[in-house]
């Protein structure tokens, strides 16, 4: 038997019996104790506790409140069963734990406990709270905590008996209580006011089995409603007798919703006011159901919005208006901007007109005055090569225009191959330096690895000899030529404002230290017959012409430039990844004339005539075709063909894509040339030539005419020694 009192605030235990008796250690906490083993920990074996120890042990455990026993200075945990439900999923891992790893959040707090217990003191806290582990996560707890000494029968303070009260639902329960009375307190301060405001035009309340609506003085005033009827109310419809006659089926709605469906009812409109006209209102409330669910009541209260809705009507009208004057203003703008664009059409396109028929007139002037001066000159006079190589000359030029002026408006055909960077910048390098003079030294920078690109390369040359014959002149004298390639990925924002789509790309730059050029130079860099130099040095299409190329190739050209530094153009090429072209194989290539039967096809008589009377000084016999019908009698006829040259463009029925076909139908296909000076989609297909397709551009030298003859003939000759398909 043992004895408990207490003294000096300590629970003293005074030893009956010298040994403890295990078997009336209760629940699974009990078991828990006793299967522990205690030699790990500073208590010992469980034979050799102290008295004090086990007769405390034993008390909490047939106790129903979470209780605990921390023992010595470390705070050694023992508990309940009640215990082990409030630490979760901590039991039984904190079972003989220091109670400051067992509980980590609390450690300080804890080791003030197991201190302050040590001393003889006891600690109570009432609605103390916790961040605790709960679970997975971390739980906010409210606790009324209780702590005693435990003290041996010396009287000597050996550990500490912890008493754990959850109050989390009270606590939260009075917090709710609190914020609801917050709020409520917080209506009814607003409802004061409400009601007392000159705002408000009264309560009602809408008896719905008897039909009767009741109200305070002011909502029969604003209702017109005779005082004496107040007590006894009126029916609905009475009231609603006052709405506007366009407000009522809308009001009536919004009630029927409400007692149907319980939802608040808010309705704003026009009742009739007491000294005549109509005045706005604002009418709230809600539906009561009785016990069985029928509607019962209706209460709601009644608000001046007059003055609201005349302002915002007035507002709307304003508004209204302002938006017609900005739309006007709008369409006007609109219409300035539509005659502006238009405007500087017609300026470039009388810019464009101007700079052709001036450097056309001066071409046909060159032609017209030397041929003009071999009708005055005897065949046999020296001077007569030297006209006709004149005009020749002039022709060249006029095609050059010609050749400008398709590529600046995208129509120039190509024939694209896969260039290799580090190739093409090998093989211009030394065209380049001619282009640019001895004096200016040309760089080349490249990438150790460059990706190839798919362009003509002939108009690709054309371009950066232009660029280069610009730095030439820009750089006036000593400088520096930069002809530069990288690689470049180009996201989305770097795309943005660009004509192109996110992807790969190889940028070709060229760059020069010349003089640069102003801002309004550089905002027309790229139009057509714009340039700085002097009359008669340059046509103005050079950049225009580059311009042109680049976009028809699915690139873009970007320029910069700064006075005194020097200018730099970036071309961007979309990245091919097919295998670099193999390079053309120059062969000595005799001009072979006559022996062959040529049909030749042109709508225009002149050019049919000299076109007839060139080859036939060349040896060859010539049927002559003024358009695809009469071209097609002549083949279906059975007159023997080796070669046909055609113009592109002719009237009839019969296309020269279809004679092409006849041609290549036969049992030996008999060769085709095009000719033509402005081929558009004719042949071509986004402006590149279909493999099988062979073209001279108008004007061309009977030199290189009888060179590409020579060259169809032989190449059908090859192709008929070949075994048959």
């Amino acid at each position: 038997m043992r004895w408990f009192s207490q003294h000096k605030g300590r629970l003293l235990i005074l030893n009956v019996s010298d040994h403890p008796t295990f078997d009336s250690w209760f629940g699974e906490a009990g078991r828990a104790i006793r299967s522990f083993d205690w030699t790990t920990t500073p208590l010992g074996s469980i034979d050799e506790w102290p008295q004090a120890l086990t007769s405390v042990v034993q008390i909490i455990l047939r106790n129903a409140l979470p209780m605990a026993v921390l023992w010595g200075k470390e705070g050694t945990l023992l508990y309940n069963d009640a215990y082990a439900a409030f630490s979760g999923p901590r039991h039984p891992a904190i079972l003989g734990m220091p109670i400051e790893k067992a509980w980590p959040e609390g450690a300080a707090f804890n080791r003030n406990v197991v201190d302050t217990g040590l001393r003889g003191e006891a600690l109570s806290y009432h609605d103390i709270d916790f961040m605790l582990e709960r679970g997975d996560k971390p739980a906010q707890v409210w606790l009324d905590l209780h702590y005693s000494p435990v003290a041996s029968s010396e009287g000597v303070p050996l550990g500490v008996l912890a008493i754990v009260v959850e109050t989390t639902e009270r606590v939260m329960l009075e917090q709710s209580r609190t914020e609801a009375e917050a709020v409520a307190a917080d209506a009814n301060e607003r409802l004061h006011l409400a009601l007392n405001s000159g705002a408000v035009l009264g309560l009602f309340v809408w008896d719905i089995p008897n039909n009767r609506v009741r109200g305070d003085g002011r909502f029969a005033r604003t209702f017109a409603v005779p005082p004496e009827q107040l007590e006894e109310g009126w029916p609905l419809e009475a009231a609603l007798g006052t709405v506007h006659p366009v407000d009522l089926p809308h009001v009536s709605a919004l009630i029927e919703r409400t007692v149907r469906e319980g939802v608040p009812y808010r309705a704003e409109y026009r009742i009739r006011a007491p000294g005549g006209g109509w005045t706005w209102i604002l009418a709230t409330g809600r539906c009561d159901y009785d016990e069985h669910g029928q509607p019962s009541r209706f209460p709601g209260v009644i608000i001046d919005i007059h003055d609201r809705r005349i302002a915002e009507e007035s507002l709307k009208e304003l508004t209204r208006g302002l938006e017609d004057k900005i739309s006007e203003a709008v369409a006007a703008r609109v219409a300035v901007e539509a005659q502006l664009r238009q405007s500087l059409k017609m300026e470039a396109l009388g810019a464009m007109t101007g700079g052709v028929a001036h450097d056309f007139n001066n071409t046909l002037q060159a032609i017209s005055g030397n041929l003009e001066l071999l009708r005055y000159l005897p065949p046999t006079d020296p001077r007569v090569p030297l006209r006709l190589n004149a005009a020749m000359e002039a022709v060249q030029r006029g095609a050059k225009l010609a050749s400008q002026l398709l590529s600046f408006a995208r129509r120039q055909p190509q024939s694209p191959v896969v260039i290799n960077p580090r190739r093409l910048f090998d093989e211009m390098r030394e065209l380049l330096q001619h282009a640019v003079g001895a004096s200016v030294l040309i760089e080349t920078k490249i990438v150790n690895d460059p990706w190839n690109f798919c362009v003509d390369r002939n108009q690709l040359e054309n371009a950066l000899l232009n660029l280069a014959i610009n730095a030439r002149d820009a750089i006036r004298g000593d400088g520096r030529f930069t002809l530069a390639c990288s690689n470049d990925v180009l996201d989305q924002a770097a795309c943005a404002g660009l004509d192109l789509s996110p992807g790969e790309y190889v940028r070709l730059s060229v760059s020069d230290t010349g003089s640069g050029m102003p801002a309004d130079v550089l905002e027309r860099a790229f139009e057509p017959f714009f340039t700085t130099k002097p009359e008669g040095h340059g046509t103005g299409l050079g950049l225009s012409m580059v311009f042109g190329f680049v976009k028809q190739s699915g690139g873009h050209i970007d320029i910069s430039s700064t006075v005194g530094a020097g200018t730099t153009i970036q071309l961007y090429f979309p990245r091919s990844f097919a295998d670099e072209a193999a390079p053309a194989v120059k062969s000595a290539l005799a001009t072979v004339t006559g022996g062959a039967t040529v049909l030749v096809v042109d709508d225009d008589p002149a050019v049919l005539s000299s076109t007839v009377g060139i080859l036939e000084a060349m040896q060859y016999t010539v049927l002559k075709a003024s358009n695809g019908d009469a071209a097609m009698s002549v083949l279906q006829s059975g007159i023997g063909v080796d070669l046909i040259l055609t113009d592109v463009v002719m009237p009839g029925k019969v296309k020269c894509a279809d004679l092409a076909e006849w041609a290549l139908a036969q049992r030996r296909p008999v060769p085709v040339i095009y000719v033509s000076g402005y081929t558009r989609d004719v042949i071509s297909r986004d402006g590149v030539l279909r493999s099988n397709v062979t073209l001279m551009s108008k004007p061309y030298r009977a030199e290189a005419l009888a060179k590409e003859i020579a060259a169809a003939l032989k190449a059908a000759a090859l192709d008929a020694l070949k075994p048959s398909r």
